[in-house]
């Protein structure tokens, strides 16, 4: 089986490179390439794509406008190739709460070494994106009024307690989705999300705006409060450490992990050791086996663990492995995992 990619870009230089990247692989063939979105429409319908991958800026039509209307009157695949710019952070996140599956930085060409690794990733993701489950409900908006609160946890009980979270493809809303619905009252958080850094702090500022809990990217060697989450800046590792006053974050510039830095794996592994069974885990939709070992180190560490459940997950690989390895204590739909965090708090 072949998976069919539309390419829509206005740059003529990056279409010819995402097509000679793309072709590359024997599953994947670039069926054709855009200058923007009112041709990709007509081509669209007459070459059938399986995946898209599309630029933000263009002519006629600017990308987010496109994959509004795409995702309402032909919902498809899309990995947006995005600027590592604050600007285009912004915009490709307003694209993945649009619907878009993925995003990809675009290539350094003049780098040979950046070219080889950029290509794999972007094969890579492309073929993530043709198995993902795509959303039947729009997921431009946080919930429009919060859920009603129970008592808020006591102080003994947030003492010494961790809650860590890791994700991959279709994190940044499922992320978001959790911590929207946690009450502000929750231990300390700590994320990995797989983004390049150009994105993490953009993301960071997106959360805090939603959610009630204190959200901030994390520059290490912050003290680990309850009420706030650390999210791993993208050009490294994120750990926890313990001092005489608490938990506090600790970054590494350490070799990718899984292929990944920051790598859900090495949080998980530093929380396993440091918090042991005062800590909670939670895998969300994501591609690969990342966080899966480091999972099942915290579970045999005394920790209690939770897994995103296929039917809510954007692509069912992360939790799936967590499953598999014997590291989850329960599985739950999207809309239940914080639920069934604060149960385990009260227990």
């Amino acid at each position: 089986m072949t998976i069919k990619v539309l390419i829509i870009d206005d740059s003529a230089l990056m279409r010819a490179v995402l097509t000679e990247i793309i072709n590359g692989a024997a599953d994947l063939n670039v069926v054709g390439a855009a200058p923007d979105p009112i041709a990709a429409r007509e081509m669209i319908k007459a070459l059938n794509p399986d995946v898209l991958t599309l630029d933000v800026e263009m002519p006629k039509m600017n990308g987010l406008e496109f994959l509004e209307r795409l995702m309402k009157l032909r919902p498809m695949p899309v990995v947006m190739i995005s600027t590592l710019t604050k600007g285009g952070s912004e915009v490709t996140l307003q694209a993945l709460e649009l619907g878009a599956v993925d995003f990809i930085a675009k290539p350094r060409i003049e780098n040979a070494a950046l070219l080889n690794t950029y290509s794999e990733e972007i094969r890579d993701k492309i073929r993530s994106a043709y198995g993902a489950r795509l959303s039947s409900t729009p997921r431009q908006k946080p919930p429009v009024a919060p859920r009603p609160l129970q008592a808020p946890l006591s102080s003994a009980r947030l003492e010494g307690k961790l809650i860590a979270i890791g994700a991959s493809t279709g994190g940044t809303e499922a992320i978001k989705a959790v911590l929207c619905d946690l009450p502000a009252e929750v231990p300390g958080i700590v994320i990995v999300q797989h983004m390049p850094e150009a994105f993490t702090g953009s993301f960071a500022a997106r959360l805090d705006s939603f959610a009630r809990v204190r959200v901030i990217e994390s520059k290490g060697g912050e003290r680990i409060l309850p009420g706030h989450a650390y999210l791993a800046p993208g050009h490294s590792h994120l750990l926890v450490k313990k001092t005489a006053g608490g938990y506090v974050t600790e970054l590494s510039q350490a070799d990718p992990v899984n292929r990944h830095r920051p790598s859900v794996d090495v949080l998980f592994h530093s929380v396993a050791a440091i918090a042991k069974s005062n800590a909670i885990g939670v895998i969300l939709t994501g591609m690969g086996k990342d966080g899966a070992l480091g999972m099942l180190e915290m579970h045999q560490a005394g920790a209690w663990n939770i897994g995103q459940d296929q039917d809510s997950c954007v692509v069912y690989g992360m939790p799936r492995e967590a499953a598999q390895v014997g590291a989850l204590d329960e599985v739950a739909s999207l809309s239940s995992v914080a639920d069934r965090v604060m149960a385990r708090l009260r227990a």
